[in-house]
């Protein structure tokens, strides 16, 4: 039984790449923009922004299944566990590897996690709500991987 749960986890990891991109560019650059704004318009000094309040979006619905399926480790359980790696996966890249919200560290050396940060970067020249691309962390385009 171990298998289709590993393939459960692993359909909740991949999917929250969908998931957190469609988020993105229709939630986070359209209704709520107001908690997103200040990602792209960071304060100097600031360590905390309202855009921080996704993690408990994306937190509940991971929580919410992890403590449904515990008993008998059932597929919601597995479903939690996905969107949890997946939340502490963008803890790692985005937060701390990208933004470097802490200096535990530098610059990224694979050519993987460079393409990684050019495609944040380029989605971030744009400060506006409007016009952006790039809305994804783990996927975007292939033009990112030339220097």
């Amino acid at each position: 039984m171990l298998g289709i749960d590993l393939l459960i986890l692993l359909a909740a990891y991949i999917g929250m790449e969908g998931v957190a991109w469609l988020a993105h560019k229709f939630i986070m650059h359209g209704p709520l923009w107001s908690w997103h704004k200040d990602h792209h318009q960071p304060r100097p000094g600031k360590h905390f922004q309202t855009n921080d309040l996704f993690f408990l979006v994306f937190a509940i619905p991971g929580f919410s299944c992890l403590a449904i399926g515990l008993e008998g480790l059932t597929w919601p359980f597995w479903v939690g566990l996905g969107i949890t790696c997946y939340g502490l996966t963008y803890f790692l890249v985005h937060d701390l590897l990208i933004h470097r919200r802490t200096s535990w560290f530098g610059l990224p050396r694979t050519k993987y996690f460079q393409a990684v940060h050019r495609a944040h970067r380029a989605h971030h020249r744009n400060p506006h709500r409007q016009k952006g691309h790039s809305f994804g962390m783990l996927l975007f385009p292939r033009k990112y991987w030339k220097s």
